[in-house]
């Protein structure tokens, strides 16, 4: 139970959102094992103890790359949300998936700490 003791009701109470990238169409055409894994992130929300109706996926940018040269309106997405102190747990499979640049992924964990957001990487 030590694993899930950051996990509160007030997290609970928000939505867990599940974030999916892979940088380019050949890698989501061919490496179906990688975005499949990062589907799977949602069970683990499950296991967490969000419902699944609280649980959304945003998977608007696979086959875009992470290096902040391309609007990724899924990350935009996401990033919003945190902001707004509207999601109680981000998941993604691991760090690459979410920024490859230090601004973007600086940028959300600043945000997810005032905003009580909890950020979980997994490897599945």
């Amino acid at each position: 139970m030590a694993e899930y003791s950051k996990v509160a009701a007030g997290h609970q109470a928000r939505p867990a959102i599940v974030y999916l990238r892979q940088s380019s169409a050949s890698q989501v055409e061919n490496n179906r094992v990688s975005t499949e894994r990062q589907y799977a992130l949602a069970e683990r929300a499950r296991e967490l103890g969000w419902p699944d109706e609280r649980v959304l996926v945003i998977d608007k940018d696979l086959g875009l790359s992470g290096s902040g040269s391309v609007m990724r309106a899924g990350f935009a997405r996401l990033t919003s949300e945190v902001a707004l102190a509207r999601v109680g747990i981000e998941l993604g499979l691991e760090v690459s998936r979410l920024a490859r640049n230090n601004a973007d992924w600086h940028r959300l964990i600043e945000l997810a700490g005032l905003t009580d957001t909890l950020v979980m990487t997994a490897r599945l």
